[in-house]
């Protein structure tokens, strides 16, 4: 073995060092170059931890925690570190659930003590003094059967069980201080890198841990409570509670037994009941002519839409859908966004006059030609489609802009009624690795745009940053502004998404710069079992996604 290699950094900077060198040792030398503490590292583009060696040759590039790759480590590492201080100041009795995303953090719960607000406090205060002790993060490859047993013994079966069904010889386990875990991301270097986060007592036995995000890496932001959204995911949570279907294990399980079309079906039950008892409080309220749905992308709106439709309509209402998409202004006129190109998700990519015309016109009962929109051309067209409503009709439309009061401002705010959909997940691999619903919209629009746009997931990876971008300025912020909250999330879908994404992820290759992101997915998928899509109802919203709705878009 040569006693010393070539590395380059950034594809230009190189210089030599003995073989079997931490990258933390090399990246302390390119800590000016970063605003915050280098977290990880790609190496010949494989995603690599700062605690790994050197053996050969090799390009390497760093990141922090503005960067999607290292905020994920952040996030992990920070979880780590609140689930050791929670047994450091409550006692190892007490189980600390990593729930769900809320807000700029996540919602955990604990069991086994009364949380009150001096609690979290003090664990706040826990997580700072082991932050400022700057333990590091070990790892350790152990066979999976050592760790099953280890588990077992200290009675963490969550744990147990989401192993089981992993066919790796092999896996890493962390230490932390005297802690074990087992996390299927990567961590920091050591705890003095997650140096910014903020606790926050949440109602009964839960906190919420935030953490500087993406659109704001500068700081933690305060937690801001979303009432409709925390008590979305608390129904969700009650009916995966009633199913036996908490972890990925237990969807392992009712996979196994060949129980997966009473799941399906009661997910499928979950998801329906939401858009009916949505279109009785419409009816309810009196006097709706606007039923506004919005949410991000790979949400599910336009298979929502269309059944919130059926619904109304099987309770005596006149419903016709209007196509935001059918108003963009001719693409030369379109704005430019940052980048130099056409920003088509802002808000004045749509001809907001001629919109608010017709709607009021619609709503006075006046005949408007609505236009159609030539995606080829870039141009807007009229072509004799005529439409006058009735005075009870109620109109339903979707896009991203639609609980932006901006976009219909010549309707007064007593004829709207606005709903935010998301698939808001609740499934986790156990009770330290949540599920981000991010993950599931990706897994999803992959999916999608193979089926119906040709295109393989290196292109959905490639405009992935864009399009959360787009989220967070024009959807995100108007999210409170809802007056019904729809989760789209199905409890068994992972396991059918599997079966569709899975060789559409293989399919992108080492050398692109979102493979460490495929192979991220790829091995989040692994947890899982795969559940063919036969058994998806036509009517269902992930139809959608993998194809055979029978709703026509």
């Amino acid at each position: 073995m040569e006693k010393e290699i070539k590395i380059t950094y950034n594809g230009s900077s190189k210089k030599m060092v003995p073989t079997g060198t931490i990258l933390k040792e090399i990246s302390d030398n390119y800590a000016t170059d970063f605003a915050y503490d280098i977290l990880i590292a790609k190496v010949n583009n494989d995603i690599m931890e700062l605690g790994d060696t050197l053996t050969k040759s090799c390009n390497i590039e760093f990141y922090d925690r503005c960067s999607t790759l290292g905020h994920c480590v952040y996030a992990a590492s920070a979880n780590f570190i609140l689930i050791l201080a929670t047994r450091n100041v409550l006692g190892r009795d007490a189980r600390i659930i990593i729930n769900h995303s809320l807000d700029n953090g996540v919602f955990c719960q604990i069991d086994g003590a009364n949380i009150t607000r001096s609690i979290v406090k003090r664990i706040e205060d826990e997580m700072k003094r082991i932050v400022d002790a700057d333990y590091k993060f070990e790892k350790f490859s152990v066979s999976r059967t050592d760790a099953m047993k280890y588990f077992k013994i200290h009675d963490q079966l969550d744990k147990v069980n989401v192993l089981k069904y992993i066919s790796n010889t092999y896996i890493n386990l962390y230490r932390l201080d005297d802690l074990f875990d087992y996390f299927y991301g990567k961590l920091a270097y050591s705890t003095g890198q997650i140096n910014d986060f903020k606790l926050t007592y949440i109602k009964g036995n839960g906190l919420v841990l935030s953490i500087p995000t993406l659109v704001n890496s500068a700081y933690t932001l305060d937690y801001v409570h979303h009432e409709k959204i925390y008590q979305t995911f608390a129904n969700l949570e009650m009916v995966s509670n009633s199913l036996g279907v908490i972890h990925a294990s237990d969807l392992n399980r009712v996979v196994s037994n060949a129980m997966t079309t009473e799941l399906i079906l009661n997910s499928e039950a979950y998801y329906d009941t939401q858009l009916q008892k949505t279109a009785d409080d419409i009816i309810k309220r009196g006097g709706v002519r606007l039923v506004l749905l919005a949410g991000p992308s790979s949400s599910g709106k336009t298979t929502t839409s269309k059944k919130l439709m059926t619904y109304l309509k099987a309770r005596g209402m006149s419903v016709v859908q209007i196509s935001v998409d059918n108003y963009f202004v001719d693409r030369d006129k379109s704005p430019i966004g940052e980048d130099g190109k056409y920003d088509l998700e802002s808000l004045y990519a749509v001809d907001l006059k001629l919109f608010n015309d017709h709607l009021k016109a619609l709503m006075n009962g006046e005949e408007i030609e609505m236009p159609t929109y030539n995606f080829v051309t870039g141009k807007r067209e009229f072509k004799g489609n005529y439409v006058r409503l009735n005075p009870d009709d109620i109109m339903v439309v979707e896009g991203i802009h639609c609980l932006n009061d901006e976009l219909t401002q010549s309707i007064n705010k007593e004829y709207k009624y606005k709903i935010y959909i998301s698939p808001l997940v609740n499934l986790n691999i156990d009770d330290h690795n949540h599920i981000h619903t991010t993950d599931i919209r990706k897994l999803r629009r992959i999916v999608r745009d193979s089926r119906t746009r040709g295109k393989g997931a290196l292109t959905t990876l490639n405009m992935w940053s864009s399009i959360r971008k787009g989220e967070e300025n024009n959807i995100y912020p108007y999210q409170d502004e809802a007056d019904q909250v729809i989760n789209s999330s199905l409890i068994y879908e992972i396991g059918v998404l599997k079966t569709y994404v899975e060789p559409l992820l293989f399919c992108v290759d080492e050398s692109e710069e979102v493979y460490p992101e495929a192979l991220r997915l790829i091995n989040f998928l692994r947890n899982f079992l795969p559940i063919p899509g036969d058994s998806v109802p036509i009517d269902s919203v992930l139809r959608e996604f993998i194809g055979g709705s029978c709703f026509k878009d």
